[in-house]
């Protein structure tokens, strides 16, 4: 329970921050909550030579709000994030999703930059920047780039940044209008990995017709999914409960997600099923994560 010998550095700016990533890539490591690496470390799952730790640097905790997009600091702390107005005002997505990210004290030290690093294909951010095309701002000494969440996450804890590249901030879209989101999802227990978990998004136009429908299931493959097929049957349908129905059908038959010991790969697939029937329905911002466990009982009739 204690992990392998490694250089500490902790600068106080983001361009000594990327200078020492170049300078010691692939064998350094950045530092932001530390809520998932350090526990990999201590197991030596992770044994990084160089930690460079980024509590330091202020510039990369923020929120800015312009033209239509938030745009996230990587370290903005994801309790700052959920008591933040501003982002539950423009991305309500992200505020359903964020008390699910395991317990309090996590979420007051774990930062949004870090679990999209992480990429953990359980984890709750990664899937709503999936649904809602966010994009993700990578630095190096190299220069800037700007990579779509659907080509950032590439498999379990892995990611488009190459070794000398930090993630320093994400940029989401705000909601248009007539438009409701819901995050639902199921786990063993409340601060747990979900088993399976939905974000969702429907955008309806003027004569209550369903314009775009954004769907991303995370706990159902190696990265989070995006249940493209559901999204266009859902695309100019009248939302109804039948579409939502067949929205989780569909949904279900585009995942593959592996059998473990929390769940087998067909049990996955009927949560799915159900969960994102749930997620359409206009009641579903309505429930919360502990809530889901009743559902057990329908769950063979989704």
């Amino acid at each position: 329970m204690k992990p392998a010998a490694f250089s500490y550095f902790a600068p106080r700016d983001l361009d000594e921050a990327l200078h020492l990533l170049a300078h010691h890539a692939p064998d350094a490591k950045p530092l932001a909550g530390g809520q998932s690496l350090v526990p990999m470390m201590n197991f030596r799952l992770a044994q990084p030579r160089v930690l460079i730790d980024l509590n330091r640097v202020a510039a990369l905790s923020f929120v800015n709000d312009a033209n239509g997009v938030l745009v996230l600091g990587a370290m903005l702390r994801q309790a700052a994030a959920e008591r933040d107005h501003r982002l539950s005002a423009a991305v309500p997505l992200l505020a359903d999703a964020l008390p699910l990210v395991g317990h309090e004290t996590i979420r007051h030290r774990g930062t949004i930059g870090g679990t999209l690093a992480h990429a953990d294909p359980a984890a709750e951010i990664p899937a709503v920047a999936l649904a809602l095309g966010a994009e993700l701002v990578v630095r190096s000494t190299r220069g800037e780039r700007v990579i779509s969440a659907d080509q950032f996450f590439l498999g379990p804890l892995m990611t488009a940044l190459e070794p000398d590249e930090m993630l320093i901030a994400v940029r989401i879209p705000r909601m248009p209008p007539r438009t409701g989101t819901a995050f639902l999802e199921l786990s063993r227990r409340h601060g747990d990995f979900a088993i399976v978990g939905v974000a969702a998004q429907v955008t309806l136009d003027e004569s209550g017709r369903i314009v775009q429908a954004a769907l991303a299931l995370c706990g159902v493959g190696p990265t989070p999914v995006r249940a493209r097929q559901a999204e266009a049957a859902l695309a100019g349908a009248e939302p109804t409960d039948e579409q939502f129905r067949a929205a989780g059908a569909l949904a279900a038959q585009e995942i593959d997600p592996a059998s473990d010991i929390h769940a087998s790969a067909d049990y996955r697939r009927r949560i799915a099923a159900v969960l994102v029937r749930r997620a359409l329905s206009p009641s579903s911002t309505a429930c919360s994560g502990e809530e889901l466990v009743p559902w057990l009982i329908d769950i063979t009739s989704p």
